[in-house]
């Protein structure tokens, strides 16, 4: 820990590829995808995220991730990583098995949620990602298991972090060796993140990489960031140029900006091991991409210019 009792280095995952280019109404070009994910690669990004093995008629937009994957280029010290749905989608990624190393499977923390979005209840999740858990480590893969609406359900409102908790116990205990909690619609305030990271090291242990995925949708995304690393969490999910976003409720802006993350955090002292004008540099190709402006403010801004005369 650094003397202001924070973490001296943080690991983060870019999700934009997926997450960010998920909900995008036009279907961004193959080729594109994979010169943004190549430019992402070489960052310095330690994770990246690509795309995920869902139906081509659920998101589109992923359709063509095995192709992504194929074509891509990324250095052999970046660690990929794909998302698993379900135990379909984990026989359809293992086609493709030498071109990643870590899965990411997730569920959603409150019932109603979780129906919204996958059609099953929690129990009927969690039963088969256990099995696609189980599966993957057989398999040498890493496994994150992602908690979605951690923080809050647009349609519950409250969830008991006990709730939440629990969940990722039976992840744990499938064999996942990452936690993400993720506050899926931008409901979460830097004192309840703060007491959420405390009581989660707690309740599951050292042993467990535990995970923080904001969203900026009410503008508190880099505030929950501070609370976080005050509770000692040092892995975090974000998107270039603030792809992204949870289509409920109306209007959410995105996942937080990467290059915001990581200027942040190189002007507190943390060290991340990107480099930030790369990274703005591929959200700037994002953004020609995808042909409008995008809601990262260091893409606008550029990084901080200290004059040391």
């Amino acid at each position: 820990m650094s003397l202001a009792g924070l973490p001296e280095r943080v690991r983060v995952r870019e999700v934009g590829p997926r997450d960010g280019l998920q909900n995008e109404p036009e279907v961004v070009a193959t080729g594109d995808k994979v010169r943004l994910v190549d430019l992402l690669a070489r960052t310095g990004v330690p994770r990246l995220e690509v795309t995920s093995f869902v139906r081509a008629d659920v998101i589109p937009q992923l359709a063509d991730g095995p192709e992504v994957l194929e074509r891509m280029d990324v250095p052999d010290d970046v660690d990929v990583t794909v998302l698993i749905p379900n135990e379909r989608g984990f026989d359809n990624a293992l086609a493709h098995r030498s071109r990643f190393g870590e899965i990411n499977c997730f569920l959603s923390a409150s019932e109603s949620h979780n129906q919204a979005n996958v059609n099953r209840s929690i129990e009927e999740s969690l039963s088969g990602l256990e099995r696609v858990i189980g599966r993957a480590v057989a398999e040498g893969l890493r496994v994150e298991g992602v908690v979605s609406v951690s923080f809050g359900c647009p349609y519950e409102g409250h969830v008991p972090p006990e709730r939440v908790f629990a969940i990722a116990q039976r992840l744990m205990a499938a064999g996942a060796a990452e936690i993400g909690f993720g506050d899926t619609t931008g409901m979460a305030n830097p004192v309840q993140v703060r007491s959420f990271f405390t009581a989660a090291r707690a309740a599951l242990g050292d042993d467990v990489e535990l995970t923080a995925h904001f969203h900026n949708t009410r503008g508190q995304g880099l505030a929950n960031v501070l609370a976080a690393l005050e509770a000692g969490c040092a892995s975090f999910e974000s998107s270039f140029g603030e792809l992204g976003g949870c289509p409920v409720p109306a209007g959410a802006t995105g996942n937080i900006a990467t290059e915001d993350l990581v200027s942040m955090l190189h002007e507190m002292g943390i060290a991340t091991g990107i480099d930030l004008e790369a990274m703005i540099a591929a959200a700037r190709e994002a953004r020609a991409v995808l042909g409008r402006p995008l809601g990262s403010h260091t893409l606008v801004a550029g990084p901080v210019r200290w004059n040391d005369a």
